[in-house]
Formats: C-alpha cells, sequence, structure tokens
C-alpha cells in the first residue's frame, strides 16, 4: 500500500489540475475551417476567461466532427464548386500511423467518402464536412463524394 504524503497528493491535484486545463483548452479553441492548411505539427490554445458557450451542431459524420479540435499531423483541404475540385485532383502523400483531417466544402449537398477507410461525412451545401482517422494502412485510396461521384484525390500512405 502507498503512502499518502503531502507530496504526493500536491502531485496527483498538480497532475489532475494539468489535465483540465487542457481539456479545457481543446474545447475553447476555434477553427476557422474557409482558410486552407495544411500542417506538420499541432498548435496549442490557452483556455479563454470567457463563460463557454453551447457548441453549433455539425454536419459531418463519422468519425469525427468538423471543428475537432483534436490536434491532426495533416489538414486536407478541399471545395468543390460548379462540379470543380479546387484543388485539382491528384495524389497527396502521407507518412503511415499520422492522424488526418479531410476538410471539404461543395455547394451542393452530397457525401465524403474515403476508399480503404471507410469513414465518410455528410456535405450540406456550404458548410464544411470533416472526417479524421488515422493512416494506418499503406497503399493508394481515393477521397470522393458520392452523389456527384467526384474523384477529390488520391491519398497515397507509406
Amino acid at each position: 500500500m502507498l503512502a499518502s504524503t503531502p507530496a504526493v497528493r500536491t502531485s496527483a491535484t498538480l497532475a489532475a489540475v494539468i489535465l483540465a486545463a487542457l481539456l479545457l483548452a481543446g474545447c475553447g479553441q476555434d477553427d476557422d475551417p474557409s482558410v486552407a492548411t495544411t500542417s506538420a505539427a499541432p498548435t496549442s490554445a490557452v483556455p479563454s476567461s470567457a463563460t463557454p458557450t453551447a457548441p453549433a451542431p455539425t454536419a459531418t459524420a463519422t468519425p469525427s466532427a468538423s471543428a475537432s479540435t483534436t490536434p491532426v499531423d495533416q489538414e486536407i483541404t478541399v471545395t468543390i464548386a460548379k462540379g470543380r475540385v479546387d484543388p485539382p485532383t491528384g495524389r497527396i502523400t502521407v507518412s503511415k500511423g499520422k492522424l488526418i483531417r479531410i476538410t471539404v466544402t461543395s455547394d451542393v449537398s452530397d457525401e465524403l467518402h474515403v476508399h480503404g477507410y471507410d469513414v465518410g461525412a455528410r456535405l450540406p451545401a456550404g458548410t464544411p464536412g470533416s472526417v479524421e482517422f488515422r493512416a494506418d494502412q499503406t497503399g493508394l485510396f481515393e477521397v470522393e463524394t458520392h452523389d456527384s461521384e467526384l474523384v477529390l484525390f488520391q491519398l497515397v500512405v507509406r
């Protein structure tokens, strides 16, 4: 049995406070999905002293929400307007084991799907939809929309 000394209690309390602060920092982050970014390193947020507000409903599906505050290793942003994909369809290479977020905004309602990983998201017109997944399978995977049958890009995992 462990002895409960003041130093042990203080360390445990400090660890709990740090964990709570990190969780609150993630809840207070405000992502702007209208800005296309690709980042290799996660960023951190400092918790706000403002009163938290209820999160707005998101229009994304499996497996994560579009306003996710989870730090990712690589973020891929695609826009679809008048049947055209921006950036143009091509290949995007990621390293095996990385956490990937794909965010798509379409001018028409559709559904995003990542083949091989079986993750997808609803895409209401004009509203970004996102999927997050760990790139744990090597290979070439199509990322597409279902209704409009557009290939957005091919994901290469090495």
